[in-house]
């Protein structure tokens, strides 16, 4: 079999690949060479040593190559799939004939497993070699859907980079069990379709092989979640076109938006288009944390799922009601923040809006990169906006699915990244993310080149035999001053669209030193001329902190700030107060400076912001309320650090809004 083109014959962007768009140097490079060396070999030896994961282990299992049960949560076949997908990303950006071989071993291994009519979930077939009562989809939290959409993901890009079927017809078998499902036993389909991976995959294997058959599956699986009666939390209460709010469990509903999305490039489905396009402003407008985090919301009960009480449904890891945003107890799931990425990407190519790129921007420079320390080697499964000492409740369940026995959660200011996580989904949803991230910078359409993401690429596009390619050179996100020079054009090359953040103001454009009009923040600003090699384009986007306040509603940041520059959120740490400070005391002072500095947290170079807090008395501790003290408002120096470095000096505090004094 042969890679056809990618089709999305009803999307206005097509997603430049490895082949046309790189991270080569500067802040993404960084980002791209630590997860290419530290993250994608550290959840390897993770995965394959029994020790620590039964990742590898599981597979062995269920092939007869060893004895044993299944061990683990039963979507860890999934995450080992999300691995496979990031180590072919590596594959693809940097290549390796040792890696290369591993996960050709692997691909036979994987699809040495797989009964013949594609099903393929490592928890059944381990215990029917055991000899035990199984069945599958008996369970809809046996995640068999999840797993088998990952599977297909893994085959499709397996293939797409190396040209090895071995992983890509266990795919089709795979997709051939999902299509049997639909056809035969809807129901038992509609129950397990949780964490819709599936929606994206199929689609996925339809670009790659051209069969219409994949396409129709995709249609089917709309279908049958809507005749099916659900609840909020696996947003299948109301049939998707009906949907006008996201609720429930965020990463199911941002895979499953991200899936539809995939089907409407391919179908040009209007009405549905107007629903996703509908759900997402519900998000950015009133669900999404200042962060980029998504799902604020542990565990509760839907308020809208029935006006009758015993008949509300559950809500897990889930978005709440607008405005709804704690900060100790948000939720922002890693993964759930990904699923975000992957459902604007999607209407980003839809609809050319750049407003889609600047959310993606949002979430990967603050709660993405929040998500992994700066090592590129422990992980947070959630991602809070504020971290504070001795809270009298755990903020994460205990790993009772985990390999070995796992004790309680730790102390909340002992939260700290950890390098395996008994719910090991995120680790290998940042690894391929990261890994994948290329894939954000650059799109082409009709209308020319447009450039979505900035920090540090090389990109080459080519149209209709003519040819434009671009080096990036700057200090992005930390300085707004982005150089792209023309390496390569033929043609007289073709127009550039570069992204005008919407955060941005004063922005200014030169070519070749002179003047250029740009348009509107929130958009694209398109040079169309002829090109020649040397040719400069300077993008300036001026960077003044940006002193924020939430809408009168988010009522957890009644007169608070949050502080921004660029595109990066900052936070206060306890380790950048005086000894005998607490978070709780800091304040900010209305007009108190801001002075961007380079330095350094745990090594690693951030832009940090200087300026001086105020220190309010300190409160009795005990008390539930306490009289205002009389004492004087004190001053301190103090410094703010972008919030993805937060969490990598050791156990302390944090927080992202920070009370306002006049």
């Amino acid at each position: 079999m042969t890679v056809t083109p990618v089709l999305r014959g009803h999307a206005r962007l097509r997603p430049l690949g490895a082949d046309g768009a790189r991270w080569a140097r500067g802040f993404w490079g960084e980002v791209h060479a630590r997860t290419r060396d530290t993250t994608i070999p550290q959840i390897w030896d993770s995965l394959s040593d029994p020790a620590v994961s039964p990742g590898l282990t599981n597979f062995r299992v269920a092939a007869g190559l060893q004895g044993g049960t299944h061990l683990g949560p039963p979507f860890m076949d999934g995450d080992f799939y999300k691995w496979f997908e990031a180590a072919v990303a590596r594959l693809e950006t940097d290549p390796d004939p040792e890696l290369a071989g591993r996960l050709e071993e692997i691909a036979r291994l994987i699809a040495s497993v797989q009964r013949d009519d594609g099903y393929l979930h490592t928890p059944t077939l381990i215990a029917a070699r055991n000899h035990e009562d199984t069945a599958a989809l008996a369970d809809r939290f046996h995640f068999e859907t999840y797993n088998l959409g990952h599977l297909i993901t893994a085959g499709v890009r397996h293939h797409e980079v190396t040209g090895s079927d071995t992983l890509l017809d266990a795919a089709v078998k795979a997709a051939s069990f999902l299509e049997d499902l639909a056809t035969n036993k809807p129901v038992e389909l509609a129950r397990s379709a949780i964490c819709p991976s599936h929606y994206m995959a199929v689609v996925e294997l339809y670009r790659v092989t051209g069969d219409d058959r994949w396409l129709r599956l995709a249609e089917s699986f709309v279908r049958v979640r809507d005749e099916f009666q659900g609840g909020d939390d696996n947003q299948d209460r109301l049939p998707v076109r009906e949907q006008t709010a996201v609720a429930g469990h965020a990463v199911r509903a941002n895979y499953l938006y991200a899936g539809l999305a995939d089907l409407v490039a391919e179908t040009g489905d209007a009405e549905l288009t107007a629903v996703l396009e509908r759900l997402w402003r519900d998000v950015v407008d009133t669900k999404l944390y200042v962060t980029g985090g998504a799902g604020a919301l542990y565990d509760g009960a839907s308020p809208d799922g029935s006006p009758w009480q015993d008949q509300i449904s559950r809500v897990h890891q889930a978005y709440g009601r607008a405005f709804q945003l704690p900060h100790t107890t948000a939720h922002n799931e890693s993964c759930a923040n990904i699923g975000l990425i992957l459902w604007g990407e999607r209407m980003l190519a839809l609809t050319g809006d750049a407003g889609y790129a600047d959310v993606i921007e949002q979430v990967a420079v603050n709660s993405l990169l929040a998500s992994i320390s700066l090592a590129g080697s422990e992980y947070f499964y959630t991602n809070p906006l504020r971290q504070v000492r001795d809270l009298p409740y755990p903020l994460r369940r205990p790993g009772d699915t985990a390999l070995h026995p796992v004790p309680a959660p730790p102390p909340s200011d002992e939260r700290l990244r950890e390098g395996y996580l008994s719910c090991f989904c995120c680790p290998p949803n940042i690894a391929r993310t990261l890994a994948r991230f290329h894939e954000r910078v650059a799109a082409v359409g009709d209308d020319g080149l447009h450039l979505h993401q900035y920090g540090g690429s090389d990109v080459r596009a080519e149209q209709d035999g003519r040819v434009l390619a671009l080096r990036e050179d700057g200090d992005y996100p930390w300085d707004g001053r982005i150089t792209f020079t023309v390496t390569e054009t033929a043609g007289g090359g073709i127009p550039l669209l570069l992204r005008i953040p919407g955060w941005s103001a004063g922005v200014t454009l030169t070519i070749n030193g002179e003047d250029a009009a740009v348009s509107a923040p929130g958009t694209y600003t398109r040079i169309d001329r002829t090109w020649a090699t040397g040719d400069v384009v300077v993008l300036d986007l001026p960077m003044p902190v940006r002193v924020l306040r939430a809408h009168r509603l988010a009522e957890e940041a009644t007169n608070q700030i949050a502080v921004q520059r660029g595109p990066v959120v900052y936070c206060l740490e306890s380790a950048d107060l005086p000894d005998g400070v607490r978070l709780e005391q800091a304040a900010w002072r209305r007009g108190s400076a801001l002075t961007p500095i380079d330095a350094e947290v745990a090594g690693h170079r951030v832009v940090a912001l200087e300026t001086e807090l105020a220190i309010l008395p300190a409160p009795d501790e005990d008390a539930l309320y306490d009289d205002l003290a009389e004492a004087e408002v004190g001053s301190v120096a103090a410094r703010l650090i972008p919030y993805h470095a937060w969490g990598n000096r050791g156990a302390g505090e944090m927080s992202v809004w920070l009370p306002l004094v006049w």
